[in-house]
């Protein structure tokens, strides 16, 4: 399998593209260009253990540099089986000191984020008869956490797309 793995230079993500390497994937390790260096470290920790990697530095919120990204795994590996959607950011302050402009970013890069990418394989995975999508969302979509209403917001986002895309795909 060809697995795409966005926010993976570091924690959950970097987990979830060690995880899927260890189990045979190949995997596109995917951070913010200004964070490659981080893609190309757990790159080169697959490569050591005997796995196939590459680093990508698409920012999850342009829909081109995503395209490419998905190139890029269909012309080294012919296929994309797994989207991780786990790319995400932090711009925590309470609702009435947060700007909109802050809170416009965190829903940009995880709700967006998450669409753009999903989009960016649906087709191919409906042409190969196969494909995983997964969300990374958080307890904050459900609950809410203070100082995090655009991160709640975003997460509560994913869930309600992710429900979508299982009764679409």
């Amino acid at each position: 399998r060809v697995a795409i793995v966005t926010g993976a230079g570091n924690g959950l993500g970097r987990s979830h593209a060690l995880g899927l390497a260890a189990r045979g994937a190949k995997v596109v390790v995917n951070d913010l260009g200004s964070q490659l260096s981080v893609a190309e470290s757990v790159v080169e920790e697959i490569r050591a253990a005997g796995g196939e990697a590459i680093a990508n530095g698409a920012n999850v919120t342009q829909p081109g540099e995503v395209e490419a990204m998905v190139q890029a795994a269909k012309d080294k590996w012919g296929r994309v089986d797994i989207l991780v959607n786990n790319a995400g950011i932090l711009r925590d302050k309470s609702f009435s000191k947060m700007s909109l402009d802050d809170f416009r970013l965190v829903l940009d890069v995880h709700l967006m984020g998450a669409a753009i990418c999903s989009k960016a394989v649906w087709d191919l995975m409906k042409e190969q008869q196969y494909g995983r999508i997964v969300m990374t969302s958080s307890s904050s979509g459900i609950y809410g956490n203070f100082g995090q209403s655009n991160y709640g917001a975003a997460k509560m986002g994913v869930a309600g797309i992710m429900n979508t895309l299982c009764l679409e795909g």
